[in-house]
C-alpha cells in the first residue's frame, strides 16, 4: 500500500518542475509563496523562489527545470479554489508505493480518500494507472474546460430516466455526443463534474453490467461529506452508499415487475 508523506519527490528519483507548486519549506515549515520569499523544495531540498506575479497563480519555482512527477498538472485558479476548500495539511501529499514509486496527491482526506482535480485532457491509460495507484480516490473534473460540454451534459440529463422518480439520481445518459461521459464513463472510482453551477453532478463507478448512474449533489454537501470523520453518518462513503442503496432497490423493483409477466425471469435473476 502507498505510504504518506509531505514532499515533492517523484518516481524516477528526479524532482518536480517547480513551475506551479503551492508549498515549500521555509524555516522548517511548509509555507505558501509570498513576495521575495525563498525556500526549499520539500522533496529535493533545492532552493525554490516565490513567483508572485499578476497574471498567474502564485507558486514556488525551482531555479532549475527538473521533472519528477509526470502526473502533475500546472494549477489554475480553478485548481486552487477547490484545493483551498480543504485543510492545508491535506494538500499536496506524496504517496509512496512499496516499489518506491511516488506521486503527489492534490488532497488526501482523513477518511483516506485521495482527491484529484483534473482540468487538462487525460488519456485513458494514465487515468487507469492513477486509479490503480491511489485506489481509494475520486476525481473532480472541470466540466467547463470545453465550451459546449456543460450544455451537452445538461441536455442529455433531460432525457435520462429518473431513478425511483428522483431528480437527483438518474440513469447515465448515453455517451454519444456527450464528451464528459464518453471520457469518464469507464472509471472505477466516483467522478464529480464541476459545471460552474451551485450544484455538482457525479458519475458513480463503472459497473460490470455496463449500467451507469449519475447523481446530483450540492457543493456544501459534498465538501462536508469529505471533511467528516471516518465513521460519521455524513461521510463520503455514506453519501455514495445512499445512492447505491436507492439504485439497488429500484433494480429489484424492476425485476419484480418482470416476474409478474414471467416468474422464471425473477427466479433466474436471484440465483
Amino acid at each position: 500500500m502507498p505510504s504518506l508523506e509531505y514532499g515533492l519527490v517523484g518516481a524516477s528519483g528526479d524532482y518536480k518542475l517547480g513551475a506551479n507548486v503551492k508549498f515549500a519549506v521555509v524555516n522548517g515549515e511548509r509555507q505558501e509563496p509570498q513576495p521575495n520569499l525563498v525556500g526549499e523544495c520539500a522533496g529535493c531540498e533545492r532552493p525554490v523562489v516565490a513567483k508572485c506575479g499578476e497574471l498567474r497563480v502564485w507558486h514556488w519555482a525551482h531555479k532549475g527545470r527538473r521533472l519528477c512527477d509526470p502526473w502533475w498538472e500546472n494549477e489554475t485558479e480553478w485548481h486552487r479554489a477547490w484545493k483551498n476548500r480543504f485543510p492545508i495539511e491535506w494538500q499536496e501529499i506524496v504517496h509512496r508505493a512499496d516499489d518506491g514509486e511516488r506521486h503527489i496527491a492534490d488532497v488526501k482526506t482523513e477518511q483516506g480518500y485521495v482527491i484529484e482535480f483534473q482540468h487538462s485532457p487525460l488519456k485513458l491509460e494514465e487515468r487507469q494507472v492513477r486509479e490503480g495507484f491511489y485506489k481509494k480516490m475520486l476525481w473532480i473534473v472541470d466540466g467547463t474546460r470545453r465550451p459546449k460540454d456543460r450544455e451537452k451534459f445538461i441536455d442529455a440529463l433531460d432525457c435520462a430516466a429518473r431513478i425511483d422518480g428522483r431528480e437527483n439520481l438518474r440513469a447515465s445518459p448515453g455517451s454519444f455526443k456527450n464528451p464528459l461521459l464518453r471520457d469518464w464513463q469507464s472509471s472505477k472510482v466516483p467522478i464529480i463534474f464541476d459545471l460552474g453551477e451551485n450544484v455538482l453532478w457525479g458519475l458513480l463507478p463503472a459497473r460490470a453490467d455496463g449500467k451507469g448512474y449519475v447523481f446530483r449533489v450540492e457543493h456544501h454537501v459534498l465538501i462536508e461529506s469529505l471533511l467528516s470523520q471516518q465513521q460519521s453518518n455524513s461521510s463520503f462513503a455514506k453519501l455514495m452508499n445512499s445512492y447505491i442503496g436507492v439504485i439497488g432497490a429500484h433494480e429489484r423493483y424492476l425485476e419484480w415487475k418482470k416476474s409478474r409477466a414471467d416468474p422464471m425471469v425473477f427466479l433466474n435473476s436471484r440465483r
